[in-house]
């Protein structure tokens, strides 16, 4: 049983210790083999880094570390070309500042190559870093992570984001101008940002983040998986007593950039095989507080099933910043499918990792709940539902809610709507909200294997007022052919006595 490189993002490191290494070579091949300018988008620990790692040792002529690989007999090792790597993840960018850092790394390669270089300016000490390499042959440039010094300031100093895309924009700007000197020019990032000028400038880059030839590039298939791990998959079938199979593809499955390949966040599988586990190992790891708090600040709309057009994911501004496509590009939304004729994507959560997480989290940003409260009262909401017992549910209720601060129950009725919203998906019932009927649309229903309910909620007003609007607009006729068990639920916010009231009838 190969060891697991959990952490290992180096391609020399993982294939010397002799780690277990999921051949992507064949991928690489083709990119390098085919085209010049690359800029790649995945969430993080999705294998970015190692990637360019492997690249690196690639142009390197590193061939010990490729044997056994599919590119071992198809490279030239002969041919050997400078590498400049600028990654971004470990610069020092927080500590000393974008620009100096930038300097401070291009400084400590001009020592190490013993270049002649004088120039005090950025971009011009950079663009005389790459043409003194080139003496060595066409330059190999990899930056990894470019958009770091924009997405760690999102969440509290969007000025300092401002500043630092800035200095990339000015940094970059001398790559077009460079084309003689360079071999190759891969980029990596989570997102896409515009004022770059590596997308305003260099209009020869191909991003390939929904190229169908590179969807499955990184992260595991299903194939690979089954190949690679079987003697891991093994161990956990004794540790689980079953076939663990289904449950990892629920678990950690489901990530895709064209809606027809899927694959697995090797980071979460790694940890599993490591761990022996099922948890939440990517999401508490890798999530930004700046997305949730972004999400509580608006109104919230369903995540689930949202239909996109490709601008969706082009660059974005700052200043505008688009939900959506960051929900997408850093991983808590997935494409689900695309139509060719509407040229419309579905986005949804990959899978239960992310969407259990994410509604935790959410639910504990819009509710101020503790979580291990928040835990503890979906099992009980879920006994209520199912014995349809309303006295029950709304003691729930009014302890998921008398913990609030005074002013998120000024918010409004559409505040409380989003957290019972959340609150049932999270419990893992069937929600739909605000699903129109003829005569309007219903705050929110809920579909059991026996029954259906439809809520209705109003604030500051009277629960039979809710339920009477339930049944003079018919949102409950839709289900009537279903045959289950049809019950209407006016439910009030009391903001006065901080107590939700409720009241229901079979319909």
């Amino acid at each position: 049983m190969k060891k697991l490189p959990v952490g290992i993002q180096d391609f020399s490191e993982l294939r010397r210790g002799g780690y277990l290494y999921v051949d992507k070579t064949e991928y690489i091949h083709t990119l390098v083999t085919g085209g010049k300018y690359y800029f790649l988008s995945r969430p993080r620990r999705f294998g970015k880094s190692l990637l360019v790692s492997t690249l690196k040792e690639l142009f390197s002529g590193s061939r010990e570390l490729f044997e056994g690989l599919w590119i071992a007999d198809r490279w030239n090792w002969e041919k050997k070309n400078p590498i400049l790597h600028i990654p971004f993840s470990s610069i020092g960018h927080k500590e000393l500042g974008l620009e100096q850092a930038l300097h401070a790394h291009l400084d400590e390669i001009i020592e190490q190559r013993d270049l002649d270089i004088a120039e005090k300016v950025l971009s011009q000490k950079f663009e005389k870093v790459i043409k003194k390499l080139s003496s060595e042959g066409q330059v190999v440039l990899l930056i990894d992570e470019y958009d770091k010094p924009i997405i760690d300031y999102l969440g509290g100093d969007i000025e300092q984001a401002k500043a630092n895309q800035q200095v990339l924009k000015n940094f970059y700007s001398i790559i077009k101008d460079s084309d003689a000197y360079i071999r190759l020019v891969f980029i990596t990032g989570v997102s896409k940002f515009s004022r770059v000028s590596i997308f305003s400038d260099l209009n020869n880059l191909n991003d390939i983040t929904m190229h169908p030839r590179y969807v499955t590039m990184l992260g595991y298939t299903q194939e690979e998986l089954e190949h690679y791990f079987q003697e891991h998959i093994k161990a956990l079938a004794e540790e689980e007593q079953q076939d663990p199979l289904p449950k990892i593809r629920e678990w950690y499955n489901g990530y895709s950039w064209d809606g027809k390949h899927f694959v697995y966040n090797p980071f979460s599988i790694l940890l599993l095989f490591d761990s022996l586990r099922f948890s939440n190992h990517w999401f508490k790891t890798a999530t930004p507080t700046f997305l949730i708090e972004l999400i509580s600040e608006r109104e919230y709309v369903e995540l689930d099933g949202i239909e996109v057009s490709e601008s969706a994911f082009d660059s974005f501004d700052l200043d505008h910043l688009n939900l959506t496509a960051l929900l997408f590009q850093t991983g808590y939304l997935t494409v689900k499918k695309y139509n060719r004729d509407t040229r419309l994507y579905t986005l949804g959560y990959p899978n239960r990792e992310v969407k259990e997480s994410m509604l935790e989290y959410l639910i504990h940003a819009f509710s101020r709940s503790d979580l291990l409260q928040v835990r503890s009262l979906t099992l009980s909401v879920i006994k209520a539902l199912r014995k349809e017992d309303m006295a029950l549910l709304r003691d729930l209720l009014n302890n998921l809610f008398r913990s609030l601060p005074y002013q998120l129950q000024e918010q409004g009725e559409r505040f409380y709507h989003a957290t019972i919203h959340l609150f049932f998906k999270y419990a893992g019932l069937e929600v739909r909200s605000e699903e129109s009927t003829a005569l309007g649309r219903s705050d929110v229903v809920v579909a059991l294997q026996d029954k259906v309910y439809c809520f209705e909620f109003k604030l500051n007003k009277s629960p039979e007022e809710a339920l009477e609007q339930i049944k003079q607009r018919g949102y409950l006729d839709t289900y009537r052919s279903t045959g289950k068990k049809l019950i209407a639920v006016g439910v009030n916010f009391n903001g006065r006595k901080c107590e939700v009231e409720l009241v229901w009838e079979n319909c």
